[in-house]
């Protein structure tokens, strides 16, 4: 079934409330010929004659007369639902579809997210967290907070904390049972926690050092598809882990974590707010960058 197009219902609904096809032309800015073919286009998608036309006048049909009050509708509709958007543009306000890491999101985000609605009560969260990177062209998702740099230069990256890095660490239990390691080639006879990012099992850790990239392969009894896991199993004992500073900092503050050789820079992991396109970028993404990065900025608890 054909639909109608918009300008044809808004030239029908015209010409019906001024009772003539040039009143209704003239006050819509349109050619006759153009008025005329538009009616014409829009009883060709309904199959029916909404008009009874002479030199002098038009009346509308039965037809006419009945379609009239859903055309209005329609037209009512599309206006509300401009308008509604035109407002969320303009407003601090609306649903969020929001894509986060599982551990950044679970014990950093979500209570500054708490913080943030408090803030703007008209905004409405749907959360996914996943280590998964989520399709933001398939996917129900607006934004996404992502370590690391988009790999699809198409996508819209801002900053939230460029300079964040990966940090070597171990809880106090771990190193009394096994010891520090000295030097990066220690790694060799340490557990080491290690996680999956995609397909692919992160055994490959970097450090740089005056300038030069360090690499070493390591090895361990666990491997989790889930950073917050390998977090868990770091604060726990079970062995070394490599993870993003981000997601340690409250750790690292309650000594419950050990950050290890700080002689070497850990990996960078910049954290960026991610989306498809800049039209995305509302004013409740605006407030709520600008919110994360301040909170950011405040030492962890």
């Amino acid at each position: 079934m054909k639909i109608p197009r918009i300008e044809d219902l808004q030239l029908f609904i015209h010409a019906a409330d001024r009772g003539g096809l040039s009143a209704a032309a003239r006050e819509l800015d349109m050619a006759p010929a153009a008025a005329s073919a538009a009616l014409k286009r829009l009883e060709g998608v309904l199959q029916a004659r909404l008009f009874v036309r002479s030199t002098r006048s038009l009346r509308l049909t039965a037809e006419g007369e009945r379609y009239l009050a859903y055309a209005r509708q329609i037209l009512q509709a599309v206006e509300e639902g401009a308008a509604s958007v035109a407002r969320d543009a303009q407003e601090v306000g609306g649903e969020l579809n929001l894509s986060m890491p599982s551990d950044l999101g679970r014990n950093v985000l979500l209570p500054w997210l708490d913080a943030f609605q408090a803030q703007h009560p008209m905004v409405r969260f749907r959360i996914r967290i996943s280590d998964r990177l989520a399709d933001l062209y398939r996917q129900p998702v607006d934004i996404a907070i992502r370590y690391g740099e988009p790999e699809d230069s198409t996508m819209v990256a801002l900053p939230l904390m460029p300079d964040n890095r990966r940090v070597l660490c171990a809880s106090p239990a771990y190193l009394k049972r096994h010891g520090r390691p000295q030097a990066l080639v220690d790694l060799q006879h340490h557990n080491c926690l290690r996680y999956v990012l995609g397909d692919t099992v992160h055994d490959r850790w970097i450090f740089h050092r005056n300038g030069s990239i360090e690499t070493m392969t390591v090895q361990g009894d666990r491997i989790c598809d889930d950073a917050d896991l390998v977090r868990r199993w770091a604060v726990a004992g079970k062995g070394l882990a490599y993870k993003s500073a981000l997601d340690i900092r409250a750790d690292l503050k309650s000594g419950k974590l050990v950050a290890l050789l700080p002689e070497l820079d850990g990996e960078p992991a910049p954290l960026n707010l991610v989306c498809a396109h800049r039209l995305m970028l509302s004013p409740s993404v605006t407030a709520l960058r600008t919110f994360l990065q301040e909170s950011l900025k405040e030492p962890a608890n």
